[in-house]
């Protein structure tokens, strides 16, 4: 959650995330949902956007900087499984939390060494230390599900900047 008030939410997630996507709807927690829209789309070398919902007063997280993560960092990453995948188990829809650390600091990308797997993709990655935002999950391979990489929250604070309410 990018921000939130009287008026809804904005939340900050993938572009290939919402690629397409008709009938959105956002989940906050593990109870609220309600109808959700794009409104903000980055080019394809960014994978950012922007979708809003109408669920009002929710939290809304602290984005930090990728600047000065080094390879060790610990970093935190929450998402949802994709639920169909898991129907059978009847898991529903809880959020995820993964602990690692930052692997490698890529132009453009941090290599992460925890597995973003199907649904993911979207979810903050967080500074373990401060608890700030410094990336957004993404898994860049659909063969090798081991390696995941976020891009840098400076990547998106960029792009929310150039698209302010």
């Amino acid at each position: 959650m990018i921000a939130s008030g009287a008026w809804g939410s904005r939340i900050l997630t993938d572009a290939h995330v919402v690629a397409g996507a008709r009938d959105l709807v956002a989940k906050i927690g593990d109870a609220k949902s309600a109808p959700a829209h794009v409104v903000a789309v980055s080019g394809d070398d960014d994978d950012v956007a922007v979708v809003e919902t109408s669920i009002p007063n929710a939290a809304v997280a602290a984005l930090g900087s990728a600047n000065g993560i080094e390879p060790g960092n610990p970093i935190g990453v929450l998402g949802y499984p994709i639920p169909d995948a898991f129907t059978d188990e009847h898991l529903g829809t809880t959020v995820s939390l993964y602990t690692g650390r930052v692997a490698s600091v890529r132009k453009g990308a941090l290599e992460i060494d925890v597995a973003i797997i199907p649904g993911e993709s979207g979810g903050p990655v967080f500074d373990m230390q401060t608890g700030t935002v410094i990336g957004i999950a993404e898994s860049r391979f659909d063969e090798e599900r081991a390696i995941g990489f976020a891009t840098p929250i400076d990547v998106a604070v960029a792009f929310l900047a150039a698209h302010k309410r």
